[in-house]
């Protein structure tokens, strides 16, 4: 007795999610994200627009309708799961923007069609991937600005206190008030002609002046900026690991929260179990 089997029915939702996942029509749209940045840049020159100008407009309107197409798509192929991606939420908004009427008091939005070249960055996986490291290093991040803030106040007090009270109009400029000494002083953690700029001329009126500046330049700029560059290498490869987990790959990256919590429920339970195997020898 043969057996017949039952070939797969593929509806036309899983013919169109093939289609926008598929590696061509991500490279077809990257193509176009880049062709309309040169497009974009092109507008803002005079000539350009006097020699090829409807033309250019024209050709900007056919891929912002591409790219409407390219979310409708999705959203039929997905459905309500489209709007579970930050990244759909991002090219939603971009695109948004694009079609809103650039006339009258709107005029100046016509400028911020510039914001669709950002998709580049929802379409690109590596970029997906920096954007993921610095969101997971927000949390701390936000810390080291409290520290640098805390920092900040305390030395901007000191030098307002200092040299904010001789009369030479450098030192009123510079450290009259705790704004202008925040300023100066961020302008000295930046290394931005801090030296003949700032530092010697203060020096010349306040010989020991050397002795605040350089701990203070060791500690923002060698020391907490360091932190930031810390944090986010590290939120990159917690980023990567991530990403590698949804993949289904493995591979030699540092462990996140819940490989630990995977590796603690591996141990209560390899626990209990030779508790029970002593209970019933």
């Amino acid at each position: 007795m043969s057996t017949e089997l039952a070939t797969p029915v593929v509806t036309l939702q899983q013919r169109v999610k093939t289609l926008v996942e598929h590696g061509y029509f991500t490279a077809f749209i990257t193509v176009l994200i880049l062709i309309n940045a040169v497009t974009l840049g092109l507008e803002t020159d005079r000539d350009v627009m006097a020699l090829m100008g409807p033309e250019l407009h024209a050709f900007d309107t056919l891929i912002l309708l591409v790219f409407t197409v390219e979310l409708m798509l999705k959203f039929y192929a997905y459905r309500l799961s489209f709007f579970r991606s930050g990244w759909n939420w991002f090219d939603l908004i971009i695109v948004g923007i694009a079609w809103i009427p650039a006339s009258g008091n709107l005029s100046v939005m016509r400028a911020l069609r510039v914001l669709r070249v950002l998709r580049l960055i929802s379409v690109v996986p590596q970029m997906r991937r920096v954007i993921s490291a610095i969101g997971h290093s927000i949390p701390g991040m936000i810390s080291v600005v409290g520290v640098l803030g805390l920092i900040f106040y305390v030395s901007s007090v000191l030098a307002t206190r200092l040299f904010g009270t001789h009369p030479d109009p450098n030192m009123q400029e510079w450290f009259g008030s705790i704004s202008a000494s925040a300023y100066t002083l961020f302008q000295i953690m930046t290394l931005e002609s801090w030296s003949m700029g700032v530092v010697r001329p203060t020096m010349e009126l306040f010989p020991w002046a050397w002795s605040f500046f350089l701990p203070f330049i060791i500690i923002t700029s060698f020391a907490v900026l360091n932190f930031f560059i810390g944090i986010i290498v590290d939120s990159m490869q917690i980023a990567q690991k991530l990403e590698a987990e949804e993949e289904g790959k493995q591979g030699d990256q540092p462990a996140t929260r819940k490989d630990l919590e995977a590796l603690v429920a591996k141990i209560e339970a390899l626990e209990t179990l030779t508790r029970d195997i002593h209970k019933k020898g």
